[in-house]
């Protein structure tokens, strides 16, 4: 085949607070021919994810942190255009890290196959993918069970919103707070939260009073910050916490104090869990023959938020964090 043109996102220089667009580039790279046990892909969907921003920090974490001047990495699906490897042929639908970028060659070892009558394909960085797995493997670890009174912060984002219905499914109790009367009243109406409500318009400790007089027994966080501090209030004895994100912290310069009730783990006997869904992909297939079920019979909602073109991935990104998405923010890259 003729060489191929592929453009990709880059970044250009370190965030300081929220990213800009400015700390990002958009280049065009030149792919190589294919050599034996190699796979060509050109991209459909790539996946924009909060835990990003940590990878933009030039420091150590669970990932790597991206480098200067090269391509992003992130969850992607797409098709194989070309294949030398036995493993993949011409046609396959496939997902990867290798997002932020139209087209790429990979190892076999590199790509997962996925059944392309699943639509839409995007299905597979959202409720089928690492955010729908994230919010699974939270619950499971946890034990969540039915009866438990769960809360969610950050209810109407990718993870947020899968956790609830999956909870729903469970039998649980679902509690969830997001950022406007549109995501909140999408909570109720189109994922089954038996309550839920804006955080912007008064303390949320106050809300999760009215919502959940009793207490909860289980917080899924996706926040930090006050929605932390008012679980750490509202939780029964011996609940559980699972630590999840905390997107209200991830653009801070310096990290915010512990809140002020932490000790509320000592005297409620808390369990407090910190999760990384890269820890469970040995479950990956258990998984996804769960909720793909769940998602075959209707009993899900695939929620996302679909942008057009590589040249907008970035605008996805940011949006993140000025509450742009509901459910999965996705960027579409080919039809």
């Amino acid at each position: 085949m003729p060489n191929i043109i592929s453009r990709e996102i880059r970044l250009a220089s370190r965030p300081t607070g929220v990213p800009a667009a400015s700390n990002f580039t958009l280049a065009e790279t030149t792919l190589a021919a294919l050599q034996d046990q190699q796979v060509l892909v050109g991209n459909l969907f790539m996946s924009v994810d909060p835990y990003m921003r940590g990878r933009m920090n030039d420091r150590k974490s669970y990932v790597p942190p991206f480098e200067i001047g090269k391509a992003l990495e992130g969850g992607a699906v797409g098709e194989v255009v070309e294949s030398r490897s036995s493993e993949f042929k011409v046609g396959d639908t496939v997902t990867s890290k290798y997002g932020w970028r139209e087209a790429f060659i990979a190892a076999p070892k590199e790509l997962h196959a996925v059944n392309k009558a699943v639509q839409p394909l995007s299905v597979y960085l959202g409720t089928l993918g690492m955010t729908g797995m994230t919010a699974w493997a939270g619950l499971t670890m946890v034990e969540v069970k039915a009866g438990d009174v769960i809360y969610i912060s950050g209810a109407a984002g990718a993870v947020g919103n899968m956790a609830g219905q999956l909870a729903k499914l469970r039998g649980c109790r679902v509690i969830g707070s997001a950022g406007s009367e549109e995501k909140v009243k999408r909570l109720s109406e189109e994922c089954g939260f038996d309550a839920a409500f804006n955080y912007k318009t008064s303390p949320v400790l106050e809300q999760l009073n009215r919502a959940a007089p009793d207490g909860i027994d289980v917080y899924f966080d996706n926040v930090g910050g006050e929605s932390l501090e008012a679980a750490l209030s509202a939780l029964r004895v011996h609940g559980r916490i699972i630590a999840c994100g905390g997107i209200s912290g991830y653009n801070e310069e310096k990290p915010k104090p512990a809140p002020s009730n932490l000790f509320n783990m000592t005297t409620k006997r808390l369990t407090m869990k910190g999760m990384i869904v890269g820890d469970w992909l040995d479950r990956q297939g258990e998984f996804e023959n769960e909720v793909g079920a769940y998602l075959q019979a209707g009993k899900l909602k695939n929620l996302e938020t679909v942008m057009d073109g590589i040249d907008q991935a970035v605008s996805a990104f940011i949006g993140l964090f000025n509450g742009k998405n509901v459910g999965k923010m996705v960027v579409k890259l080919s039809s």
